[in-house]
């Protein structure tokens, strides 16, 4: 991926709204996070595509996009984000990062998908906060949802209140249903078909 790929300058994106945001991000998926072929889900689902999101949060422009749109959409009562490692460390110090620039102090929280193997043998790296503290977890791409609610389960198990699943992707199949069963408010930034549409009008027969 061109780390050039964003025209405007860095400063720019703390300025503009969240709306103008959207399709510059929106552009950076599908200029290489987005591919067709054949691949293996980490489900272990076959699928005709893959999004790797990392490729959208580990790009600086990219990060700030994410970062500024994630926190538009943070339930008021949000004291911390958190996430599944590896695809939410970048999402959630993003997040962290432009709440300050915000005036609003947001903890960032990760989870490991095992315990510590040593000294506290924690599951959940960072500041250790008051039982009932609210926090909205974050994801990178969503598909039958199963890792963001390992770190919902993580969170509860710790004595937490989670508001709120937020992701960059909904691949549409079967993660917001999940999530409805559990009483777990969901939203996504973009759906697969947003993705798909933008990636065809760049890639035209």
């Amino acid at each position: 991926m061109d780390p050039l790929l964003i025209a405007a300058p860095s400063a720019a994106l703390f300025s503009v709204s969240t709306d103008e945001l959207r399709s510059p991000l929106l552009d950076l998926f599908c200029r290489g996070a987005y591919q067709e072929g054949d691949f293996v889900l980490t489900s272990g689902q076959r699928s005709t595509y893959y999004i790797n999101g990392k490729l959208v949060t580990l790009h600086p422009q990219g990060a700030l996009m994410v970062a500024r749109l994630l926190l538009d959409r943070l339930p008021p009562d949000t004291v911390a984000v958190a996430g599944l490692t590896l695809g939410a460390d970048p999402l959630v110090t993003a997040v962290s990062l432009a709440g300050v620039y915000d005036e609003r102090t947001l903890f960032p929280l990760i989870i490991r998908k095992e315990a510590k193997g040593h000294g506290t043998r924690a599951y959940i790296e960072g500041l250790e906060l008051p039982p009932g503290t609210p926090i909205t977890v974050l994801e990178d791409v969503v598909t039958t949802g199963q890792s963001a609610l390992k770190a919902v389960d993580r969170l509860q198990q710790a004595g937490y209140q989670v508001n709120q699943i937020l992701a960059l992707v909904d691949r549409q199949q079967g993660g917001a249903e999940l999530y409805q069963s559990h009483d777990l408010p969901f939203q996504a930034l973009f759906t697969i078909q947003d993705i798909q549409a933008h990636w065809a009008s760049l890639h035209p027969i």
